[in-house]
């Protein structure tokens, strides 16, 4: 006899209904790499449902118009943590001006932080910052309204392991995870594709909630187990995309030639 799984259906029928939890003054965890693999439906949820003074955990803060660039430009970013900024104007104006708050991670230790706080780690020693303002302190967090540093990142522990120095780095828990798949299941059982795979695994693991929104929703048992990349376990919502949602996919900057016949 088979199991009864419906009860194990995560499938919610529209993005507003998936956000509609998503409080102001959450933390978030957002998947993608640029544009690439990026969350774009729930992020449109989130800036429609109104939630403001939100923190952002993610590589980077989308651009002006698109991406997390959307409540960026609309003023509901309290506080962003990333590892690169560099595609976004209004990003800029916001931190030199002192409304928006800035933590710049290296990006291989920003994914290892977001890794740890699904894996139950609480904090782990890296060799990346080490004789920087990264374990130093001193990294300009916020200004004030005049250009001035009004919070500066703290010192952090270090320690010498076989005569070299490391820095201690903290794990990151998000109050939600919001990720983009190409392909999954009714369980939250994830397969993204190609480098779109980015980010998403772990801000799907850091995440105390995680919303998936899914190009594909096929019914369980039809993934190959050894092609999930995220384990249902991790999922608690997953968002069937329409098609259009599905082929909205925006590309940051396009370098073309001319064709030469």
């Amino acid at each position: 006899m088979r199991p009864n799984l419906s009860g194990m259906d995560k499938t919610i029928g529209s993005a507003a209904a998936a956000v509609a939890q998503i409080a102001s003054g959450a933390t978030l965890a957002v998947g993608g790499f640029g544009l690439c693999g990026i969350p774009s439906t729930l992020i449109q949820a989130l800036l429609e449902s109104g939630a403001d003074d939100l923190e952002v955990v993610s590589n980077n803060a989308g651009v002006d118009d698109w991406g997390l660039g959307l409540l960026l430009g609309a003023g509901r970013l309290r506080r962003v943590v990333a590892s690169y900024v560099g595609e976004n104007r209004e990003f800029a104006r916001q931190y030199l001006a002192g409304e928006l708050e800035v933590e710049l991670t290296p990006q291989g230790t920003l994914a290892e932080r977001m890794r740890a706080g699904g894996s139950g780690i609480a904090a782990f020693y890296t060799r990346t910052g080490v004789g920087t303002q990264v374990a130093d302190g001193g990294m300009p967090w916020r200004y004030d309204s005049d250009g001035n540093i009004l919070i500066a990142s703290p010192a952090k522990p270090t320690q010498t392991f076989d005569g070299l120095s490391y820095v201690l780095e903290r794990a990151i828990v998000a109050d939600f995870g919001l990720v983009h798949a190409w392909k999954g299941d009714r369980h939250g059982n994830l397969i993204y594709r190609s480098a779109a795979r980015n980010f998403n695994p772990l801000a799907a693991m850091c995440g105390k909630f995680t919303i998936a929104e899914v190009e594909h929703l096929v019914e369980p048992g039809e993934l190959d187990p050894d092609s999930i990349h995220t384990p249902g376990a991790y999922v608690h919502q997953v968002l069937q995309l329409t098609p259009a949602e599905a082929a909205e996919k925006r590309i940051e900057k396009v370098t073309v030639r001319e064709l030469v016949s």
